[in-house]
């Protein structure tokens, strides 16, 4: 349906209510009738369609997708009355509250929202119609319905496993304020419904329509009570759980932890003293979430300015398994961020000599790798734009274009010292080089860091480059500098660098260039961050870097998918160790360097390669052709999702299983074996995610195909022989 066609325009009357159009309006909406969920949607998703709905005889507006599904009463005020997973039938609305929260001047307003609940444990439908607004909360006056739409511009250049971008419903309240001190102001608070997946978006954004400035300290964009996820006598919030069945992912993530949770700047659980029935008798029970950045925004809005808050991203859960809960997350990424399914074969070259970087990319170009990094040491200068090292990086990128191969490098922003004028200002002593979380850093929001982003942008611009490697983008360092260019003082500095930060990968996405960056820029374009390791350890044995690695794929796929880790395989010196702990030279430890590919290959992760060459006689180089053509051969089924067997313990045999309904080969085993003499395992495979329900298709490698049925837990029971410390592979179909 057109846009302008839904697009309500609500009378509103000097005291701030709705007029009687708008129920009349809001029934032209299809009525919201959710039915039985009776389908996996992660086996399949195609039938669940996200709509908006009227409900309640038009007194309330739906989103739902036949998944989830969330219900806002609109009179005399809006407020999330229903918030369900249709699949579970649980609910996570037990208190209402506003819509948003907004801090404007120094002053706090409600944004949306009623009152008049007095049990605060549950509520009940027939206590909704006695609820009342306040006068001096944010006014509902219009809303507004459209197709999903997306923060910025995806060019796909590489290979890709999901090149669509998602689809489904968009909602928009629009608010304003009945005090004459905020006349012009307008608030809007958004929301988004995707297609097939059981998750919601939402955002704010405050305009300033007035004739003055306007101070936006704060944006509280979402507040659910929730109910708790345990009852405790006594204990703080810290100590105790939060809801389990959300999982709740924020575009205002940093620190480099490499992991979510670690990373989340934005998600605040609260107690609710308005909870005066529940068990803790401190009232400490964390079951009040809101999302806000941390540290406040502090922005100042001209007229006709506009501001978007943190965007935050609802998965509701169906378990409290860590694999199901771990695929639904990675299916989110997929359909949300589908960028981070790009996965191209890289290498990392150790040098930016003109004669060895081609030597590289013919040998790419002649094992079927597809991009060269300039490492970091390689002498590579994204920030030199002078002609003379465009011209020569010009020249190496056309020449590895020529050759099908893609070029791109390696820039240190953090962990790096300027000088007092640009450097980050501690706001404890006020001093520079004293308050970074990695010893020393600049500010992004100085001179120099605003001159080092267009840098960027330049090189990259002139060069052709296809890849930053982006090493310490900005990690949440404050800032309480007030002659830096970019930000007025500490409050603004940590929302500012930010948003600088988003910038430059939102324009290196529009341009099709792939990011690397050890931070959860997910969200805002980044495709990939470390799986998570201890770089000292690729001082160690190969030996001990054989379980190691397969440990920190195994650990680092339960919440990302294979596209978005990478991992190291140190072919020269690093960190320290010795010739026990390098591959070169190649052709002597081939054995070795074929499994630590097969190790990521066969994960579906890139690693790192580093070093001066991919081969060095012609054993190795058939070796690695061998490597990358099994990769390819299987690649989709490779970077989909992984089950986890067995965690490699040096004892046994481990090994993961990629599962995906959708291809020919519905899973693909590899399966290892740490120990010194052959082993003969009989292993049960769960293949519930394949899609296979009665039985399987089964083949060791290359081999006969077997079949066997499948129990009632949807596992294949199949007895395999694994090599003294060597591996096999399985393909189901």
């Amino acid at each position: 349906m057109c846009r302008a066609l839904i697009f309500f325009s609500l009378l509103l009357i000097h005291t701030g209510t709705l007029g009687q159009s708008f129920l009349t309006q809001i029934k032209t909406l299809p009525e919201n009738k959710p039915a039985q969920v009776t389908q996996d949607w992660l086996l399949s998703s195609d039938s669940f369609k996200a709509g908006i709905y009227q409900a309640s005889g038009g007194k309330d507006i739906v989103l739902a997708n036949g998944l989830i599904q969330r219900r806002i009463r609109l009179t005399p005020n809006a407020a999330t009355i229903d918030f369900r997973n249709l699949a579970t039938g649980q609910q996570y609305i037990r208190s209402v509250r506003p819509e948003a929260r907004v801090v404007l001047d120094g002053r706090t307003y409600a944004v949306g929202g009623l009152y008049g609940q007095t049990e605060h444990a549950y509520l009940r439908e027939d206590w909704v119609d006695g609820f009342e607004k306040n006068d001096a909360d944010f006014q509902l006056v219009d809303f507004s319905i459209g197709p999903l739409t997306h923060q910025f511009d995806w060019q796909p250049t590489t290979w890709t496993m999901n090149r669509q971008l998602p689809t489904g419903k968009e909602l928009t309240l629009h608010f304003t304020s009945p005090l004459s001190t905020l006349r012009g102001i307008t608030v809007a608070v958004h929301y988004a419904i995707y297609d097939g997946l059981p998750a919601l978006r939402k955002w704010v954004t405050v305009t300033n329509g007035s004739t003055h400035a306007l101070q936006v300290d704060q944006i509280v964009s979402e507040i659910l009570a929730m109910p708790e996820e345990e009852s405790a006598v006594v204990g703080s919030p810290e100590e105790m759980k939060k809801q389990q069945k959300i999982y709740i992912e924020n575009d205002y993530a940093f620190n480099n932890a490499m992991r979510y949770e670690l990373s989340d700047q934005a998600t605040h659980w609260k107690v609710d003293s308005s909870y005066t029935s529940q068990v803790n008798y401190n009232y400490q029970t964390p079951c009040l979430m809101e999302i806000y950045p941390k540290g406040g925004i502090d922005a100042t809005l001209t007229p006709g300015d506009r501001l978007e808050s943190v965007r935050s991203y609802e998965l509701l859960l169906d378990s409290y398994d860590r694999e199901r809960n771990g695929l639904a997350r990675r299916q989110m990424y997929r359909t949300v961020a589908p960028w981070t399914t790009q996965n191209p074969i890289f290498m990392h070259l150790v040098s930016t000599d003109p004669a060895q970087v081609r030597g590289v990319v013919d040998q790419c170009a002649e094992t079927g790798y597809e991009l060269v990094i300039l490492s970091f040491g390689s002498g590579l200068n994204m920030e030199d734009t002078s002609a003379t090292n465009i011209a020569k990086f010009r020249e190496l990128a056309d020449y590895a274009h020529k050759r099908g191969i893609k070029l791109g490098g390696y820039s240190l922003f953090s962990s790096r010292r300027i000088d007092d004028e640009n450097d980050v200002i501690d706001p404890v002593t006020g001093l520079p080089d004293k308050g970074a979380q990695f010893g020393h850093a600049p500010c992004l929001a100085s001179r120099w860091g605003l001159d080092y982003l267009q840098k960027i942008k330049t090189f990259i611009a002139q060069t052709g480059f296809d890849l930053l490697e982006h090493d310490g983008p900005y990690p949440g360092d404050l800032c309480a500098s007030t002659t830096h260019p970019g930000h007025k003082g500490l409050a603004d500095s940590r929302w500012v660098q930010m948003e600088l930060q988003k910038e430059l990968y939102r324009w290196l996405n529009a341009r099709g260039v792939y990011i690397n960056a050890p931070d959860w820029y997910f969200l805002d374009g980044s495709h990939k961050t470390g799986l998570g390791y201890r770089e000292v350890n690729f001082s160690l044995s190969r030996e001990q870097q054989k379980i190691l690695n397969r440990q920190n794929i195994f650990d680092g796929t339960w919440e990302k998918t294979p596209a978005m880790g990478w991992g190291f395989v140190p072919l020269t010196k690093y960190q320290g160790g010795g010739p026990e702990a390098v591959l070169e030279p190649l052709s002597e430890h081939l054995a070795d360097y074929k499994q630590l590919m097969m190790q990521y290959y066969g994960a579906g992760v890139q690693a790192c390669y580093r070093g001066p060459r991919l081969y060095d006689i012609e054993a190795t180089k058939q070796t690695v052709q061998e490597v990358v053509a099994w990769y390819k051969k299987y690649r989709s089924i490779l970077n989909s999702d992984i089950i986890h067997l067995r965690r490699p313990d040096g004892r046994d045999w481990d090994g993961i299983l990629h599962v995906n309904p959708d291809l020919p080969e519905k899973g693909l085993v590899m399966l290892y074996n740490p120990l010194k003499e052959t082993i003969t395992r009989t292993i049960r495979l769960p293949l519930y995610y394949t899609g296979l329900s009665e039985k399987a298709s089964i083949r060791i490698q290359e081999g006969k195909v077997r079949t066997y049925p499948l129990n009632r837990a949807y596992e294949a029971e199949i007895e395999i022989t694994l090599p003294a410390e060597g591996y096999t592979w399985l393909v189901m179909e």
